[in-house]
């Protein structure tokens, strides 16, 4: 093994939004690190998810697979797939994961496959204060009697929304224990726990592979008061901050109702930011200062983006691929690279893979499905191909395997134009023109997009044939067999607790 091999530091952060970062031109300074270290990085403009939320954008970014490619019942990365991990494991690295609790993040669905140290976080614990809106935890007894009477009277009578409301207002203002610190709210554990671990594991010398998933900017935003305060000026209240939680979390509001609240929630999801860029520039600092930085890549982007009532929706539930869901951040630093402006095409994450390996010197494997851009970007070129995003509609929850078969949400971008096609209720097109309406409110009309709808429809049906054609029958059944295996031992386990109980 050549100890001179670049090592690779990979960061996902869920839910960063690209224009949520100063390097992208955001004018809070949520970034100033990350926006430091883009003066020496490859920092490209348009980068697009292959899917959303993480686990349709995942299968991408490590194994360089669109999501769907196996099939909507299919999920996570497969066993004996060729990853990031198995390719650089396979070729001398030490390999390390480290990801704040995000359930789809395990071995359950692959993602611990090629790491020799792997830690999701999942037995991670927070109070349960985070979700108080649901009401006190006593709800028997003669008070929670009560309470229903009251709730049905007054649906009876009309008042339905003044009873939401007033409950909402006990539970959160009275009922609810007061907490002093956001830590104690926190439903991920923070960067800061996943960068002591990274720094704790980092080898001394040879070429290694780290990744690192980040949940700061993720619901429910619990940024620390330090970074709160470096972004907005004012100091963070741990009980607010869980009351604007809560409100942004009422599934019984609609957008208007929640607008009065939408810049006090944004500048917790800009703290939350804050709170990950310091501890990125801590680990980049721990890697300066053991020697390593100088033949390290290090690789920032996100699995997707989240939504703030830009098109009426919050979070990011796979209902739309509007670009506050599907452009995200990506900044590649390569040691002796010099930083060049890049062309505005899309660089689709399907592509991440293979370039990063061709900057480490690593062969890719046949099975990837995206093509190194790296000379592109060394050379500041465009790439004409189109970026296609795809999810399965309204698919919230990958361990009811009936959501997985819902019907495909698919997208297409070029430089300039965006189709997104849903197919739940008939085929429904939309086609924006993101130079002169890049909030895409107002989608182009058929008679005047006869053209460019014409070639983003060809892009689309030649890549749904050819993920149809390509389709591996193997691979697929490998997938296939670990989830009636998990099914299988999760009903035992079942069985064996109520033998036992």
């Amino acid at each position: 093994m050549n100890h001179k091999q670049k090592s690779l530091v990979l960061i996902t952060v869920d839910c960063l939004r690209a224009d949520h970062c100063g390097f992208n031109g955001y004018a809070r300074p949520v970034t100033p690190f990350l926006d430091a270290l883009a003066a020496e990085s490859f920092v490209v403009p348009t980068a697009v998810i292959a899917g959303a939320p993480t686990y349709y954008s995942l299968p991408a970014i490590l194994a360089s697979r669109m999501p769907l490619a196996l099939g909507r019942d299919v999920v996570g990365l497969v066993p004996g797939e060729n990853t990031l991990a198995t390719v650089l494991h396979g070729s001398g690295y030490e390999t390390a994961a480290f990801s704040a609790a995000n359930p789809y993040i395990s071995p359950h669905f692959g993602y611990n496959e090629g790491f020799e140290v792997f830690r999701d976080f999942l037995e991670f614990e927070a109070l349960s204060a985070h979700s108080l809106s649901e009401g006190p935890s006593d709800r028997r007894g003669a008070l929670g009697k009560f309470n229903r009477l009251v709730k049905s009277a007054a649906r009876a009578v009309g008042l339905g929304r003044l009873y939401d409301d007033l409950y909402f207002q006990y539970c959160l203002r009275i009922a609810a224990p007061s907490v002093d610190s956001v830590d104690a709210l926190r439903r991920f554990p923070s960067a800061e726990v996943l960068v002591d671990r990274a720094i704790a594991w980092l080898p001394s010398t040879h070429p290694f592979f780290l990744w690192l998933h980040l949940m700061d900017p993720h619901s429910p935003y619990y940024p620390s008061v330090a970074a709160f305060r470096e972004v907005t000026g004012h100091y963070l209240s741990a009980n607010h901050a869980r009351y604007l939680n809560e409100f942004w979390n009422r599934s019984d509001l609609k957008a208007t109702q929640l607008q009065g609240k939408k810049d006090a929630v944004v500048e917790l999801y800009d703290g939350a930011i804050r709170s990950m860029d310091v501890q990125v520039g801590r680990l980049v600092a721990h890697l300066r200062q053991s020697a390593l930085w100088e033949n390290c890549v290090f690789v920032l982007t996100a699995d997707h983006g989240e939504e703030f009532l830009d098109h009426g929706r919050t979070y990011h539930a796979p209902l739309s691929l509007h670009e506050e869901m599907v452009r995200v951040p990506l900044m590649i630093r390569v040691p002796g690279s010099t930083k060049i402006v890049l062309p505005e095409t899309p660089f689709s994450h399907l592509h991440l893979a293979p370039t990063l390996l061709e900057i480490v010197g690593v062969p890719t494997p046949q099975s990837f499905r995206g093509t190194s851009l790296w000379r592109q970007l060394q050379a500041g070129t465009a790439w004409n191909e189109p970026a296609i995003t795809e999810s399965v509609y309204g698919c919230t929850n990958l361990f009811r395997v009936q959501d997985r078969l819902g019907s495909r949400l698919l997208s297409v971008r070029d430089g300039r134009h965006k189709m997104v096609m849903r197919f739940e209720s008939g085929t429904i097109e939309e086609v924006y023109d993101l130079e002169t309406d890049p909030e895409e409110h107002k989608p182009l009309s058929t008679g005047a997009t006869k053209g460019i709808r014409k070639g983003l429809l060809r892009a689309a049906h030649e890549y749904l044939e050819k993920t149809s054609r390509d389709r591996e029958v193997g691979v697929r059944l490998e997938a296939t067999l670990r989830d009636l295996r998990s099914e299988l031992q999760s009903t035992s386990r079942s069985q064996g607790s109520l033998v036992n109980s």
